[in-house]
């Protein structure tokens, strides 16, 4: 129940009010994922509309993205990789993706998530500002197990992601419109470093290979999900298809 709404000018504001002990205070970027927290006893809102964190920009290598961007913005953004663009289409319909934010996505996300799967291959950096105003840098990979504790009174101001690594993805799914049963997402660097995450299951996508080039990519896929079983598939199905993901992705970048 929210029984709280602010709408801050300034970013000292909104994080004076998301630092609070009580009520339990959240943030609203578009307001798509709130419900899946609005649940859980009393809570107040912080809706960042007015702190101009959606910008997008190009500097060097690097794709900068506003944590309040909307999915629909960073689509239509020429310089976004087209594989985010492929994960942000699948993940939510045209209607959904004018409001949600990236921020939103990635903090809401579980292990059905297109594009906290594909933003977890490319290795981004996400940039968090507290209280004290002072920035935090935690690459994807490392903040997102800890999402609950390390955005505790926290906004996340922007997402920082390489555009020198070529990505594919890939999965499997009910119906083309639906969230995938079964996902890939394979990342290579320009010196052959290869990284493969799998998503389709669980709380969040996984990790499952990281070494120095793609041998083993694969069979590490198949192995990952072996015992990855629920309503939406059996892990034998899993398994067998997330070799197969893993090995179109790759082809797919080493064909261009």
């Amino acid at each position: 129940m929210i029984i709280e709404y602010h709408r801050p000018h300034t970013r000292e504001d909104a994080l004076a009010l998301l630092s609070r002990p009580e009520p339990r205070t959240v943030v609203i970027g578009g307001g798509l994922y709130l419900n899946q927290v609005a649940a859980v006893g009393p809570l107040a809102v912080v809706d960042l509309q007015n702190l101009d964190l959606g910008t997008l920009k190009i500097k060097g290598k690097s794709l900068h993205l506003g944590g309040s961007a909307t999915l629909q913005t960073i689509l239509d953004f020429d310089p976004t990789p087209l594989v985010m663009k492929k994960a942000i289409q699948q993940q939510e319909n045209f209607n959904r993706r004018q409001v949600a934010t990236l921020a939103g996505a990635l903090v809401a996300g579980n292990g059905r998530s297109a594009i906290s799967a594909v933003l977890l291959a490319l290795d981004p950096v996400i940039v968090l500002e507290g209280k004290d105003q002072e920035s935090e840098r935690h690459p994807w990979g490392d903040l997102l197990p800890l999402r609950e504790q390390l955005l505790a009174g926290k906004l996340i101001t922007e997402i920082i992601v390489p555009v020198n690594i070529a990505c594919a993805y890939d999965f499997a799914a009910r119906s083309p419109a639906d969230l995938p049963v079964i996902a890939a997402a394979v990342s290579k660097w320009p010196s052959g470093r290869t990284r493969v995450v799998l998503a389709g299951y669980g709380d969040q996508p996984i990790m499952v290979f990281d070494g120095p080039d793609g041998m083993g990519a694969d069979s590490a896929a198949r192995d990952a999900y072996s015992e990855a079983e629920d309503q939406w598939a059996s892990a034998a199905y899993r398994s067998d298809t997330a070799a197969v993901l893993v090995k179109r992705c790759l082809k797919e970048i080493d064909q261009g």
